[in-house]
């Protein structure tokens, strides 16, 4: 995947793939390592007069790895808002463009469709082209996807659109999560890697809220935001510094890690762990996909993707997207009032979940959010079958429709509260560097991939039996605490380098 070993005793820049200076000066442009160390690290160091505003705000205000989230986690804004758009806009679609339910499903879990496409080309993208560069191409499509549906007079331009919105999507899911943890110091990782998910709500609140008052047309026009401003904001941050060392970029790895953190830090622990695990990787030849069935990635990538995969059959998607519906179908005449309510809920309790994650842990989070999950839908499964199977009792209706909404708010929190954010900080912490661009699509594609099956036939499952759709989320999230019971190892406070070594 890359060629050359790594350089333990660090030091020297090493060629790639032999071609020396010649590969290493394109390499440097993507990747935006612009700014060079003229000496050891310290306070009174100078830089480069021709460093970009990177370098200066290095040394001015000593860049950290909380910027750098903040900036990436543009790109989950735009996953959540891509998530919300379906809710608050149903009514409408299908009234202007004369859409048939099965049309705006298929509107709906198209982005689906196209972030599978995406999920199978980011690893490979991320491995060759570094991360950032992977996130520049992953806003362009979104960008263009949103123009489209804005501008759609009949479903193909909607179509259009929600695959390429749901390609950068793809990409994204994966590069970013990736991208934070390999950034993130260990003692801090959980409660940046968590930013994602916190970006994903907000942007699932964002679509709810604005579409109570503006039209689709406005709203599909302010769903490309995030990635307009990605773009310029990926030129202000430093490159992955553990991506740098694969590559044997030495001198812009540690410059990276340097700037991530802190000039005046000493990193030389940390530096020569990153460069034995690289080197230990690059000593291996390219793994291929029938060789991931070795117990020492096995293990790390049924417990990654297993995560990632229960997180969408607990049906997350299907009451996210479809929330303003199943609102009206428990009885509120006001749905899309309650689904901006729900929105804003879950935003608090991922916040909440920021910050217990490194501080309570990875694994008992997942088992209590799990646990709550599963109560709360028998809850809400409950209160439908009765509601369904009762005689006509406006007083009953109104305590059955209380008791749908409290369980779905307890389920989006107990949700928010660890099966939203954990699996994909969990993904990127124990899929080994080796394997980490082939595992990390296939992980990622097969979220994608139950994400589609489940927003595909949400609809129709409301439509067959609201109390059986949720009866089998229910079932889903009560063998989720099972697997983690059994599976999930505890990760807080170690090192990506220890986790992984751990498999071996």
């Amino acid at each position: 995947m890359n060629g050359g070993g790594g350089d333990e005793s660090g030091g020297e820049d090493q060629d790639v793939g032999g071609s020396g200076e010649g590969m290493r000066k394109p390499l440097l442009r993507n990747t935006g390592s612009w700014y060079r160390m003229t000496g050891p690290s310290s306070a009174g160091q100078q830089y480069s007069a021709g460093s970009s505003s990177m370098a200066v705000m290095g040394r001015e205000s000593h860049v950290s790895a909380l910027l750098c989230t903040l900036i990436v986690a543009l790109g989950p804004v735009q996953f959540g808002f891509t998530s919300g758009f379906s809710s608050p806009t149903q009514d409408a679609l299908i009234r202007d463009l004369h859409l048939s339910i099965s049309q705006f499903s298929a509107f709906g879990s198209l982005s689906n469709v196209g972030a599978m496409v995406g999920a199978i080309a980011s690893g490979q993208m991320a491995e060759y082209i570094g991360r950032k560069g992977s996130l520049m191409i992953a806003a362009i499509p979104n960008i263009i996807g949103w123009l489209a549906i804005s501008f759609a007079k009949d479903s193909a331009f909607l179509y259009l659109g929600r695959l390429l919105e749901g390609f950068g999507v793809g990409v994204i899911s994966y590069t970013v999560p990736v991208y934070i943890a390999e950034i993130s110091p260990q003692n801090t990782r959980g409660a940046l890697g968590s930013v994602n998910q916190l970006s994903v709500t907000t942007g699932i609140f964002l679509a709810y809220l604005l579409g109570m008052f503006v039209p689709w047309r406005l709203l599909a026009v302010l769903g490309a935001l995030p990635c307009t401003l990605l773009i310029p904001g990926l030129f202000f941050i430093p490159e992955s510094p553990r991506w740098l060392a694969k590559m044997n970029l030495m001198d812009d790895f540690e410059t990276s890690l340097q700037v991530l953190r802190g000039f005046e830090a000493d990193i030389s622990m940390e530096v020569n762990d990153i460069k034995r695990a690289v080197a230990s990787a690059n000593k291996r030849t390219t793994v291929r996909f029938q060789e991931l069935n070795q117990k020492k990635y096995r293990t790390p990538l049924l417990i990654g993707t297993g995560l990632l995969v229960l997180q969408n059959l607990s049906g997350i998607n299907g009451i996210l997207f479809y929330a303003s519906r199943i609102f009206k179908a428990a009885g509120f005449t006001n749905g899309d009032l309650a689904t901006c309510a729900l929105g804003a809920i879950q935003v608090l309790a991922t916040g909440v979940t920021t910050w217990l994650l490194d501080k309570a842990g990875r694994r008992i989070l997942l088992i209590v959010s799990s646990a709550g999950m599963t109560l709360s839908l028998l809850a809400v499964s409950a209160a439908f079958f009765l509601k369904d199977n009762m005689s006509h009792d406006s007083h009953l209706e109104y305590i059955l429709s209380m008791v749908s909404l409290v369980a779905l708010v307890a389920f989006i929190i107990a949700f928010s509260f660890g099966m939203g954010a954990i699996p994909w900080l969990i993904m990127s912490e124990i899929l080994p560097v080796g394997i980490k661009s082939l595992a990390g699509s296939f992980a990622t594609l097969a979220n994608m991939l139950t994400s589609f099956v489940v927003t595909m036939t949400a609809n129709f499952l409301l439509s067959w039996s609201a109390g059986g759709t949720f009866l089998s989320y229910m079932v889903v999230s009560a063998f989720t605490v099972v697997f983690v019971v059994l599976w999930v190892p505890e990760t807080k406070g170690r090192t990506l380098e220890e986790i992984q070594w751990s498999f071996r």
